[in-house]
């Protein structure tokens, strides 16, 4: 069984920043893959960065690309989502998920662990 912990959330004005922390336990091969997404009230979750922990190759969706990164820290079992550049688009609950992988990094139904999600808001 895989648990993950997501913490880090809160509201920042435009512009400012955050970092995301998961917090993951269980065996290692259940969470090769390590994805963040983001949800919105009547919208999709959507994918916004995935990491592939063995290889430690990362993903972004285009909406993401050069404001925010994904890293890990295997001694930690922590991977983080640093978000810079942040814009009121980017409020959203988001989700750590993992999946022993590889699977399609965008796709929240290819995932099979999930956090509870941690708020961003980011005013105007």
């Amino acid at each position: 069984q895989v648990q993950l912990v997501e913490s880090g959330g809160g509201s920042v004005q435009a512009g400012g920043s955050l970092r995301l922390s998961c917090a993951a336990s269980g065996y290692t091969y259940t969470r090769n893959q390590m994805g963040w997404f983001r949800q919105v009230p009547g919208k999709e979750r959507e994918g916004v960065a995935a990491i592939y922990t063995v290889s430690g190759s990362t993903y972004y969706a285009d909406s993401v690309k050069g404001r925010f990164t994904i890293s890990q820290d295997n001694a930690k079992n922590t991977v983080y989502l640093q978000m810079n550049s942040l814009s009121p688009g980017d409020t959203a609950m988001y989700y750590c998920a993992a999946d022993p992988g590889p699977v399609s990094w965008f796709d929240p139904r290819a995932y099979n662990y999930w956090g509870q999600g941690t708020q961003v808001t980011v005013a105007s």
